[in-house]
């Protein structure tokens, strides 16, 4: 065994640590995966709905492009660039609507929102229990929240879902 970097504690090969992984270092590597392979990256071939989002501090980008049926979302693409945190929560918001209705996203964004403080009125509905039980990888953003410039990276995707959706009719 080892000592993780600037710890004491012994760490074994893998990466675990007295028989857990520190969930911040789990929720990094998701942030990561999200980032190095971005889920439903390009276009689509004739999207019902679009939008660009762009966050001129710091230059982060995403094009969306939504197919609709039968009132849900049948496919999305996204496409774009910027930091980690702005492309891979556009990932996971990505994975996450696809199949749901509008009053589904709009629910979903709604957790997003005050689950990264932005809404702090509305519960979540988290289970500390058990980490990504209820958002699935979206919750690994929630660390965001302690670098407040960086809630918009990370809001940039869903915000513009919703400026997608708006042009759509109920």
């Amino acid at each position: 065994m080892r000592s993780s970097p600037g710890s004491a504690r012994p760490e074994t090969c893998s990466g675990w640590v007295d028989g857990s992984m520190a969930l911040e270092d789990l929720y990094r590597e998701v942030i990561l995966d999200h980032y190095r392979n971005p889920r439903n990256r390009g276009h689509l071939s004739s999207p019902d709905a679009t939008a660009q989002g762009v966050n001129p501090m710091c230059g982060d980008e995403i094009n969306l492009e939504l197919t609709l049926t039968d009132g849900s979302v049948s496919d999305v693409a996204i496409d774009g660039h910027g930091c980690s945190i702005s492309q891979s929560s556009a990932s996971m918001m990505t994975e996450a609507i696809k199949g749901k209705t509008r009053g589904q996203i709009e629910d979903l964004v709604a957790r997003f929102r005050a689950m990264m403080a932005i809404d702090p009125d509305t519960d979540p509905g988290l289970d500390p229990d058990r980490p990504g039980a209820v958002l699935g990888d979206i919750e690994a953003l929630q660390g965001v929240r302690q670098y407040p410039v960086r809630i918009k990276c990370a809001s940039l995707a869903w915000n513009t879902l919703l400026e997608a959706l708006s042009d759509q009719p109920d």
